[in-house]
């Protein structure tokens, strides 16, 4: 990466990280930000998704604001809802919320939407949404209990990570894979080159 471009992720998920280095992609620095993510009363799922992507990156460029690391830094939001019809899912903390979530998944179809915000070094917005559907087989009580004892869904979207062990739960899915484990890899680095980031000179170089 070249010194004259900075990127600045509003976001500490392992996952992102892990997702941006799949496209050869290093952030400088982490800003999570630390933000209220109620949905707004009668608010739909690509609604609060495209909120919540552009409130984390704003959050994070004004907490950048001044320090002169990052003067001329890109800024990079995301955040991925999982939703039933309107119903939107929690990112769950409890076991009671993410069996819930699980029974209410097992042998039917769900969405899950990605809002990912970019704001340039000259202050310029860039958003999109990504939009991918997922249709769980009919769980069994075996496997709801062992998934539940896994700890794995603790603090995902929807209860699940489908790039561990509820992948083995997917039946099918229409579009980004990527998109599901919380980052469509895709839209994001076309956002990137789209605004002057030169995401491909890392893999020449052998720097990332």
């Amino acid at each position: 990466m070249s010194a004259e471009q900075k990127l600045v992720l509003a976001s500490g998920s392992p996952r992102r990280i892990e997702l941006l280095g799949q496209a050869g992609i290093e952030p400088d620095t982490l800003y999570p930000a630390d933000i209220d993510e109620t949905p707004l009363r009668a608010e739909q799922p690509r609604s609060l998704a495209r909120r919540l992507s552009r409130v984390k990156a704003e959050v994070a460029a004004e907490n950048i604001r001044g320090d002169v690391r990052f003067a001329d830094a890109y800024v990079l939001g995301a955040d991925t809802v999982v939703a039933v019809g309107r119903r939107i899912l929690p990112k769950t903390e409890f076991q009671d919320e993410a069996r819930e979530c699980l029974r209410l998944l097992s042998g039917r179809s769900h969405k899950v939407f990605t809002g990912v915000c970019l704001i340039t070094p000259k202050g310029r917005v860039r958003q999109t949404l990504v939009e991918s559907r997922v249709r769980f087989e009919r769980l069994t009580r075996e496997q709801l209990d062992s998934y539940l004892a896994s700890g794995e869904w603790r603090g995902k979207a929807g209860g699940y990570a489908i790039q561990g062990f509820a992948g083995s739960f997917v039946v099918k899915l229409v579009g980004s894979y990527t998109n599901v484990v919380g980052l469509p890899l895709h839209e994001t680095v076309s956002l990137l080159t789209g605004e002057g980031y030169k995401v491909y000179n890392t893999w020449t170089t052998g720097k990332h």
